[in-house]
């Protein structure tokens, strides 16, 4: 049973592809794949793409197919000015959709039930630089600046991206180990957001932030297989 790592977004699947230079790349209808070596390790690179719709489904794909021990998603994030760091890395913790809308209902139920849990104990407390523990929140849009204060004192996460909380889920409904990375490449302050209209900015930062998670992949694969082996 491999493991194996789901990649997001088109940008950061071509970093990866750059990075590791696969000898070939298979298609799926839900995403391109490739088998890697890193360092020891071999691994399953899948683009599982964009979006809660597609990520979700993806994630189902690679456990149904692949049966793996363990499932890893790297992205990036945006982050909230004043609890985020531009280009530190995020180790989830916990994830929660900030887009769902119960009106006929209770709605805190309703955001409940898209919660879910990662256990990181097996990681350790010792971990690559500019790291940390951390919750996360993810929806089908950028971070919306109005939506700053809703984030912060509500849901109480410093960032959030478009694709976490569905990966998580699935994870967790699976019943599956998940691990999910994520590196603050931008800013959104109360009043403002640096990357609206700004694609160009986010595409500049992305090379460097999944080119430091693709470098300390092998710590959280040797720390995997360390407890594996241990047990």
């Amino acid at each position: 049973m491999p493991i194996v790592v789901l990649i997001s977004a088109n940008s950061e699947w071509r970093v990866t592809l750059e990075f590791l230079h696969p000898s070939q790349v298979f298609t799926t209808p839900l995403g391109e794949w490739f088998v890697g070596i890193v360092e020891t390790h071999k691994v399953v690179f899948f683009h599982s793409g964009w979006g809660k719709t597609r990520s979700a489904a993806a994630a189902q794909f690679v456990i149904d197919h692949w049966q793996p021990e363990l499932v890893i998603n790297l992205g990036t994030c945006g982050g909230l000015e004043g609890y985020a760091t531009l280009k530190e890395t995020l180790l989830v913790t916990n994830t929660v959709m900030y887009d769902v809308f119960e009106r006929m209902g209770d709605s805190q139920q309703a955001i409940d039930q898209y919660r879910a849990e990662l256990d990181t104990n097996w990681i350790g407390e010792n971990l690559p630089e500019n790291t940390r523990r951390s919750m996360l929140a993810s929806a089908d849009q950028d971070i919306d600046f109005r939506n700053f204060k809703l984030l912060t004192q509500e849901f109480g996460v410093p960032a959030a991206d478009w694709e976490s909380a569905a990966i998580a889920w699935v994870f967790k409904t699976n019943g599956v180990k998940g691990l999910i990375l994520r590196g603050v490449s931008d800013i959104v302050s109360p009043t403002a957001s640096e990357s609206d209209n700004n694609h160009s900015l986010w595409q500049t930062r992305v090379e460097r932030i999944l080119g430091k998670l693709l470098q300390d992949l092998p710590f959280y694969l040797d720390r995997f297989v360390t407890v594996q082996i241990s047990r």
